[in-house]
C-alpha cells in the first residue's frame, strides 16, 4: 500500500475528477447521451454518479442503502437520478462543485479514489477521450483493488495470479503472469472486459474470465 497520508489521498482524488471535469467540458449533447463502459449507464449518468459518490457520506448512505433493502443497485440508482440534471450542462456544474469535496462514505480512500479513476475512463474509453489519470493514483488503486474486495471484486478476481505492470513498478501475486498497462490491470479487475483484453501473459485469460 502506498505509504500516503489521508491529505494526498484526498488531493489525488481532487485531481482526478478535475482532469476529467476538464475532458467533459468539451463533449457534445450526443456525447453525454451515449452508452459509457459501465453496464447499462450514459456518459452522463456515470458522472451523475461520481457526484452522488462525493456528495453521500456515511449516515446518508447507510439510510440509502437501508431504504434500498441494502441492493446496491437500487441505491446507486436513486442516487444517481437525484445528481443527474436535467442537461448535461447542470449535471457537469454538479460535477465541479464536488471536486474538491471530502464527503465519502467510509474511510476506504484507496477505494473512492477507484471509484474517479475507473469510472473516468468509463467516460473516455468509448468516446476516444486520450487523458489518462496520474500513474501514481492508479498504483494506488491497484494495490488497493489487490488487497480487499470493495465495490467490485477486485482481490477475488486477482486470486492466485500474478500481476505483472509494464509501465510502473506496480507486481503482485503468485501464480500465473498477467502483464499489461497498471490501468489496464486495475480497469481488469474492476470488471472491465474490454481492458482484460488487451493484457497478455499466462493467466490473462483467467482474469478476462472473472471480469466477465
Amino acid at each position: 500500500m502506498p505509504s500516503w497520508t489521508t491529505e494526498q489521498y484526498w488531493n489525488a482524488i481532487a485531481a482526478e475528477r478535475a482532469r476529467l471535469a476538464d475532458d467533459l467540458a468539451a463533449l457534445t449533447p450526443e456525447q453525454w447521451a451515449a452508452p459509457s463502459a459501465c453496464d447499462r449507464w450514459t456518459v452522463q449518468d456515470v458522472v451523475a454518479h461520481l457526484t452522488a459518490a462525493a456528495s453521500t457520506g456515511r449516515w446518508a448512505w447507510l439510510r440509502s442503502i437501508t431504504a434500498a433493502r441494502f441492493d446496491p443497485a437500487v441505491h446507486n440508482e436513486r442516487r444517481l437520478t437525484e445528481h443527474r440534471g436535467a442537461t448535461p450542462a447542470v449535471t457537469l456544474a454538479g460535477f465541479r462543485s464536488v471536486v474538491d469535496s471530502r464527503v465519502a462514505a467510509t474511510g476506504d480512500l484507496w477505494a473512492w479514489l477507484g471509484e474517479v479513476v475507473v469510472h473516468a475512463q468509463d467516460v473516455r474509453e468509448p468516446l476516444g477521450i486520450r487523458t489518462a489519470p496520474a500513474a501514481e493514483s492508479v498504483v494506488a488503486v491497484a494495490e488497493g483493488y489487490v488487497r480487499k474486495d470493495f465495490a467490485v471484486n477486485s482481490r477475488r478476481a486477482a486470486r492466485g495470479l500474478r500481476l505483472v505492470a509494464t509501465d510502473t513498478e506496480f507486481r503482485a501475486g503468485d501464480g500465473p503472469e498477467v502483464t499489461g498497462t497498471t490501468l489496464d490491470l486495475v480497469l481488469a479487475m474492476a470488471g472491465r472486459g474490454a481492458a482484460a483484453a488487451r493484457l497478455s501473459g499466462p493467466g490473462a485469460q483467467r482474469l478476462a474470465d472473472a471480469s466477465r
